[in-house]
């Protein structure tokens, strides 16, 4: 396999491993992701625009784990495939997902099922036979995973299901590049850090002994949404977040959103896709996530798709361990030979790896 250093050739890499599945033209794309971790909704971004521009596919239903509709789902796509959202969410960590997924999976065996590229993970060998015995019960499922660790799970365990690995969706996006020109970043370090449930112990904050260093997690956290149980609560979040939170409250990060907005088609597109709102929100939020990681100069981060956001934007950045083995694994499947990446597992090199990377970046 040839050597992969840019997001140019890892967008060859995931067209060519998701050319592998026949053409279709409508589907279902499920479990969009009702919650505020931008990562997640850069891969449902990738996977939409991937359906409608390249395979020239019509969504013609979409859901939430939560709002999941058999009869609407039928009614709209009558026995066309069923596109299930990628991400790091297949195995027991993240259990709702998983239950969803399984569920529609043993309800659904009179169609194509596709499992967009997925980090593999189960502590227990128990969930994952339960799991391989759903999975390998239906007669045309189709995974696509993100790593090795992943695949030799995948092919071991789905033995009757086609594997096939790829990158993260969100890399299909590598044309935006220049669409948000923050010339005079921060003289700060952001250390992005993720505080949930994949949170690796030794990655305190303390740990690093680095001037101007800024520690957030992705600035959605901070916003209000509402739960997703609670129209009215949810309405009303809304309304604060988005006249408040994201407007007269940060009246730099609003400009520049309506530049995002309007610079790439994809918002009209979005209209031609069932719920175009919530693609247009996911849309919004992948601005935000940007915006959040050019304000500095170098970016520190746990977070899988903080280091896919740097590798687009070619953003300066140290790249670190997860809980287990995904951002590791992901890493070297397909972005080793970044030059403005560095992976530390120590956490005593991130202080040299700094300095190496912005003396190589030419910022000091």
């Amino acid at each position: 396999m040839k050597t992969v250093s840019s997001a140019e050739q890892i967008r060859e890499s995931l067209h060519h491993a998701l050319g592998k599945i026949e053409s279709f033209k409508t589907c279902a794309l499920l479990d969009y992701p009702s919650h505020p971790n931008i990562g997640d909704h850069l891969i449902w971004l990738g996977g939409v625009i991937y359906l409608t521009n390249v395979m020239k596919t019509e969504i013609k239903y979409t859901c939430s784990m939560y709002n999941f509709s058999a009869s609407t789902l039928e009614k709209n796509i009558g026995k066309s495939p069923i596109v299930f959202h990628g991400g790091g969410n297949l195995g027991d960590l993240w259990s709702e997902q998983q239950k969803f997924r399984e569920n529609v999976i043993s309800k659904y065996r009179d169609r194509p099922i596709i499992i967009l590229p997925q980090s593999i993970y189960f502590k227990n060998q128990n969930n994952l036979e339960k799991t391989a015995e759903i999975f390998n019960s239906h007669p045309d499922l189709t995974i696509f995973v993100r790593d090795d660790y992943s695949y030799k799970i995948a092919s071991g365990a789905f033995d009757k299901c086609r594997v096939i690995k790829a990158p993260d969706m969100a890399l299909h996006m590598t044309d935006l590049q220049d669409i948000l020109d923050i010339k005079n970043p921060q003289e700060s370090i952001l250390y992005l850090c993720r505080k949930d449930r994949e949170i690796n112990e030794t990655q305190l904050e303390n740990s690093f002994d680095i001037p101007n260093l800024v520690v957030e997690d992705w600035i959605t956290y901070q916003w209000k949404f509402g739960h997703h149980k609670n129209k009215m609560a949810q309405y009303l979040a809304n309304m604060y977040r988005e006249v408040w939170q994201r407007g007269l409250a940060t009246p730099h990060e609003w400009i520049s959103r309506q530049k995002w907005q309007n610079s790439y088609p994809y918002e009209v597109n979005f209209n031609h896709v069932y719920q175009p709102s919530i693609h247009k929100l996911s849309w919004g939020l992948m601005h935000s996530g940007v915006y959040q990681l050019k304000q500095h100069k170098l970016v520190i981060t746990n977070r899988l798709h903080a280091h896919i956001i740097c590798v687009l934007f070619k953003i300066p950045h140290i790249f670190l361990p997860n809980s287990y083995y995904k951002n590791e694994a992901f890493y070297e499947a397909w972005t080793k030979e970044i030059p403005y990446c560095k992976f530390i597992k120590d956490i005593s090199q991130v202080k040299v790896a700094v300095q190496e990377l912005l003396l190589s970046a030419k910022i000091l």
